[in-house]
């Protein structure tokens, strides 16, 4: 089963100029970095479509979600998951197998991987999910909704660099909450790339992460990473970190994935 998908680049312009391109149903075998935004509550028909691809071990984990929400929302991510996979390597979803790093990190199994290895990442935060998708790149991307007057302050004391707080506390008071957010997301991504997870303090690194100001790494970080924030809908910071070359990060719209939300999947 494969998906219709269409792309725009970082900075939210179409790839293709013209509005009525047809949707593309694979994603490209090139150096480019694909992201994909997209609400997890779904028509129940796409829900089974999507439930009908998992394997044991994940339907084993659905059934044990308390809430039918996020058992759903689980089902959903990890069938469109598939899904994205499957248009790259010309599978069918289910027939997909994940296995496991040391610190839970999924990845395909070696007999699935084509040349050059596909890598991915994915994030998920109050029904919304980004996937990171790429060949021969570590990978970490992370999504956080931005809770109104969150009061970030002494988590921030516990986990960010001192030159971190100290920036924070500089911030307008009405720009710390997106400020506070935005340096949590991009420490995550970049645990979430390098694989060693908590193994990296969060306070042994530095990130800009002041709103409006260009994410980057400040200290604390070797040069091979890169740092960049995709589009994300109103309300919800993202971040990305991969390494390698520095490349093209294109935005992938999901067509007919999540029918409820199609029309929300990127600002």
């Amino acid at each position: 089963m494969r998906i219709s998908l269409g792309f725009q680049k970082l900075d939210g312009h179409p790839l293709n100029a013209s509005d009525d391109s047809p949707a593309v149903e694979t994603i490209p075998d090139d150096e480019s970095i694909y992201i994909c935004s997209t609400f997890l509550d779904c028509d129940p028909d796409v829900l089974l479509r999507m439930e009908r691809t998992l394997a044991p071990d994940e339907l084993s984990r659905a059934a044990k979600f308390h809430l039918i929400r996020d058992r759903n929302r689980y089902i959903a991510s990890r069938g469109i998951l598939r899904e994205l996979l499957a248009t790259c390597l010309d599978k069918n979803p289910r027939d997909l197998e994940f296995v496991y790093g040391p610190t839970g990190k999924p990845s395909l199994r070696d007999s699935d991987q084509p040349t050059p290895r596909l890598q991915f990442n994915v994030s998920h935060s109050h029904g919304l999910a980004v996937f990171a998708i790429a060949r021969d790149r570590n990978l970490g991307i992370d999504v956080e909704f931005i809770r109104p007057g969150f009061e970030g302050e002494r988590i921030a004391e516990r986990y960010f660099s001192a030159r971190e707080v100290e920036e924070l506390r500089r911030l307008p008071a009405e720009e710390r909450t997106e400020g506070f957010f935005n340096c949590w997301t991009r420490k995550e991504a970049y645990i979430k790339a390098d694989g060693n997870g908590l193994q990296i303090p969060l306070n042994s690194f530095g990130i800009a992460l002041a709103p409006g100001v260009p994410a980057r790494f400040l200290q604390g970080v070797p040069d091979k990473w890169h740092l960049a924030c995709p589009t994300a809908p109103g309300g919800y910071v993202s971040a990305l970190v991969y390494d390698g070359p520095s490349c093209e990060i294109l935005q992938i719209t999901v067509d007919h994935a999540v029918e409820k939300h199609t029309s929300r999947i990127l600002n």
